[in-house]
């Protein structure tokens, strides 16, 4: 018979889960207005981070190969102290003669360095890399080369900031619990239907990789008992980078975060950060209890979601035009909306992250008092 842990660190872990996903710092102005745009490195023609992307990637393919070679040398060049794993799966496809496919999804998180295994929970930011097989020659620029590329940006522009932020706590020792968390990143291969979506013929790599996090465990007594609970928030880019995305709150236990998500459009709008006009994407805030069934759209997120995993689906309703069409290429994407959405994200995760005293401000400036941070907190079901 094995025996249970004393109780008082079974109460002690949960205290720990609660601390740490009541925790949510806004920006100050100035980290807001330092976010850096993509610019050139989101050139459709040569930019180092989407252009690589703009081809057709179909699981097993050799562009599939490509892309994902592109990711693995971005973060082994830019991005050293970020860890990479894979997940390989493979399953058979019934509309290709249940001809065995391979599918490769690519983790990559960033953990304080004081951390050791089970006890960092994330902020998990998730995009499908793969594209259509028909018709042929799909690039699939909203769907979804343009939201990796923005995962990759959002990487690269807060990695001095994490730095600086846990280099000084360490030399400070001043780090506790709810500081165990860090950011990890998804990509998804075998999203897309090889013939038409169905439960049994789409997110071939998200149902493998989620059955797999939930069955890898961590050390006894870790604060998170398998891979699949160290998501505190599955955050999914979809459809991104057209002009005009109109996005609904999907979930009404993750309203909290889609709020946040619209009260940083407005302020980099009311900065003029943003290059794109016309009305709020986040329209949707004001929800009654009656308006929360229905209206999931059918995506990564599912076998994630269907584990306990709370998700945060960045998709348009109704979606943009050029979906699954040949004019979904770089062509057709909007240059202001696409930098947009990743300048968002950004500052998303640097708010998830506690990053204000570390972005675009001196090195020595002081951080918040304790009752400043306590007047900070934002509650995880608070709605």
């Amino acid at each position: 018979m094995k025996a249970s842990p004393p109780f008082f660190l079974y109460v002690l872990g949960n205290l720990i889960l609660v601390s740490f996903s009541t925790a949510y710092t806004q920006l100050p102005d100035e980290a807001l207005k330092a976010i850096p745009r993509p610019g050139d490195e989101f050139n459709i023609k040569d930019g180092k981070l989407l252009a690589p992307i703009l081809q057709p990637r179909v699981p097993g393919s050799s562009g599939s190969t490509a892309v994902l070679t592109h990711f693995a040398d971005f973060f082994g060049r830019e991005l050293t102290d970020w860890a990479i794993t894979y997940q390989n799966s493979s399953s058979k496809v019934a509309v290709l003669g249940n001809k065995e496919m391979p599918f490769v999804n690519m983790i990559a998180t960033r953990d304080p360095p004081w951390s050791n295994p089970g006890e960092v929970g994330y902020l998990t930011l998730v995009a499908h890399y793969d594209s259509l097989m028909k018709p042929q020659g799909f690039i699939g620029a909203i769907d979804s080369a343009a939201p990796c590329a923005m995962l990759l940006h959002m990487a690269k522009s807060l990695e001095d900031a994490l730095t600086k932020k846990w280099a000084g706590m360490v030399e400070a020792g001043d780090y506790e619990f709810e500081e165990h968390k860090g950011l990890q990143i998804i990509f998804l291969d075998g999203e897309e239907a090889f013939d038409t979506w169905s439960d049994t013929d789409s997110i071939y790599g998200a149902k493998s990789l989620a059955a797999e996090m939930e069955s890898t465990y961590h050390p006894a007594l870790s604060t998170y008992h398998n891979a699949l609970s160290t998501i505190h928030l599955f955050v999914l880019l979809d459809l991104l980078g057209s002009r005009n995305p109109k996005v609904p709150s999907y979930f009404k236990v993750t309203h909290w975060a889609y709020k946040k998500m619209a009260d940083l459009e407005k302020r980099l709008r009311d900065h003029s950060l943003f290059g794109s006009s016309g009305f709020p994407w986040f329209y949707d805030l004001d929800k009654s209890n009656d308006r929360w069934m229905g209206g999931m759209i059918g995506d990564d997120h599912v076998p994630f979601m269907a584990r306990g995993v709370d998700v945060l689906h960045l998709i348009p309703s109704p979606f943009p035009p050029v979906w699954h069409k040949m004019s979904d290429d770089g062509e057709h994407l909007d240059t202001d909306t696409t930098e947009d959405w990743a300048v968002l994200v950004t500052a998303f995760a640097a708010e998830w992250m506690d990053l204000g005293d570390y972005i675009g401000v001196k090195s020595d400036r002081k951080r918040a008092s304790g009752d400043d941070q306590v007047e900070k907190i934002i509650s995880k079901t608070e709605l």
